[in-house]
């Protein structure tokens, strides 16, 4: 059965942005290959962690929802933990409302501001 889904992950801020580039890359074509499809993607850039980790105080963030089989996730979680480039990672199943809630907040920040 397939179910959408979301994914943050956050890369170490040492990498160059080409370095950052393949990384995301990476998974997208892992996403891909293994039957499933990318929503909505969204680089969030470089923040500040609440607290540090791996002695980092920053990171770059990386949000991706997409539709997939559950037994994909395994591959997925096992990757992020396989990959020294990411520092921490989420993967979260989403129900009918939080799909729902997504939609929207993707259509209202496509639309331009309205002014009154």
């Amino acid at each position: 059965m397939i179910n959408q889904y979301e994914t943050v992950f956050i890369l170490t801020p040492v990498l160059s942005d080409i370095q950052v580039k393949e990384s995301v890359e990476k998974y997208e074509q892992l996403i891909k290959d293994n039957g499933g499809e990318i929503v909505n993607k969204e680089s969030w850039g470089l923040k500040k962690l609440a607290y540090p980790i791996q002695k980092k105080n920053t990171g770059f963030y990386f949000l991706y929802e997409f539709k997939s089989e559950g037994e994909f996730l395994d591959k997925l979680t096992t990757a992020y933990k396989r990959d020294e480039r990411v520092i921490r990672s989420l993967v979260v199943k989403l129900n009918k409302h939080a799909v729902k809630y997504a939609e929207k907040k993707r259509n209202k920040v496509q639309e331009p501001a309205k002014t009154v």
